[in-house]
């Protein structure tokens, strides 16, 4: 029995030595670096929590050996997890430190105008949201005439399958982040963004469609347009506060074990109802996080493009402000 007891005891120190809290920080001002990037090399990853911490744990991960850090604005590290701190620290890219963003205050007389969104019922036209994926929109300028875009009317779904047997909706608290890009010369979102983020959770008590304000954000759209994009972080607990647990599952297969994301509630309804193709998408742990466009050059097998459901129906409300 003693022989048994210190057996258990080892193997928990060995797992305490194996599981920590690590934080990413400024290297310069050294705080945090709130919901930066974490990828394992093997096409997932995580992110960290408002306060740039996550949990590293090797009974977790047993086959990662290196950890890739990375957020905008900051030079991408990598570091073996066997040399893995309690800090990691991010120095910020030199072309950043040298870019100044200036945006000019719209004032006078404006009108309140609105871009409807466009969502649906049908679970089997849904984009489901992962960690590793992101969805962007393009907005331009309301008429041509200089607009700051004051709302954010996001379609969503709380499936009906997930109503229990006493026809209660199950309880879920999801943590999304939408964020704003430039378009490029080829009309994709750029690579980076020097607009403000912002962070929100939708639960099952949302109605269809979630209403963000970003009017404090201040952000006025660039004559060549702008893409606003929306990426689930993961579920949180019921302070608000992002869980710190794995974002993928492992399933034994005959070839293998296969690794396959987590999706995350609410659905995305995407639609047939727009003309053109404004919906970009990522993956951001594959391919150099590189934008594409969501057609059939994205995924030839997409259920939803051949279908029609080609965009996500993201709406907008604005401040316009129109010229003598």
């Amino acid at each position: 029995m003693k022989n048994l007891f210190w057996i258990s005891l080892i193997g928990l120190l060995a797992q305490g030595v194996w599981a920590q809290d690590v934080q990413i920080k400024d290297a310069e001002s050294l705080e945090p670096i709130a919901f930066a990037t974490i990828s394992f090399g093997n096409g997932k990853g995580t992110f960290a929590d408002d306060e740039g911490s996550f949990r590293f744990s090797k009974k977790l991960y047993a086959d990662v050996d290196s950890l890739f850090f990375s957020s905008i604005g900051y030079a991408d590290k990598g570091v073996a997890v066997n040399e893995l701190s309690d800090t990691v620290l991010l120095n910020q890219e030199a072309d950043e430190l040298e870019t100044v963003v200036l945006t000019t205050a719209l004032t006078g007389k404006f009108k309140t105008k609105e871009i409807d969104e466009q969502g649906h019922e049908n679970y089997f036209d849904c984009w489901l949201p992962t960690v590793e994926s992101e969805i962007a929109v393009r907005f331009d300028r309301y008429e041509g005439e200089p607009s700051q875009i004051i709302q954010l009317k996001l379609p969503v779904l709380v499936e009906e399958s997930q109503v229990s047997k006493k026809g209660k909706l199950r309880r879920f608290s999801t943590m999304f982040r939408v964020s704003f890009y430039d378009v490029d010369p080829d009309g994709s979102p750029s690579r980076k963004s020097y607009y403000p983020s912002k962070t929100f959770i939708i639960d099952q008590t949302t109605e269809e469609t979630f209403e963000l304000n970003i009017e404090d954000l201040k952000i006025n759209i660039p004559v060549g347009g702008l893409f606003a994009s929306i990426q689930v972080l993961g579920y949180t607990k019921p302070d608000g506060k992002l869980i710190k647990a794995k974002k993928y599952r492992e399933i034994k297969t005959r070839t293998g074990v296969e690794k396959v994301s987590t999706t995350y509630r609410p659905l995305l309804p995407f639609t047939d109802e727009i003309e053109g193709k404004k919906t970009w998408v990522r993956r951001i742990f594959f391919n150099n996080k590189t934008w594409q466009l969501f057609d059939l050059t994205y995924n030839p097998n997409s259920k939803l493009v051949s279908s029609g459901h080609d965009n996500y129906g993201m709406g907008a409300e604005f401040k316009v402000y129109y010229r003598d």
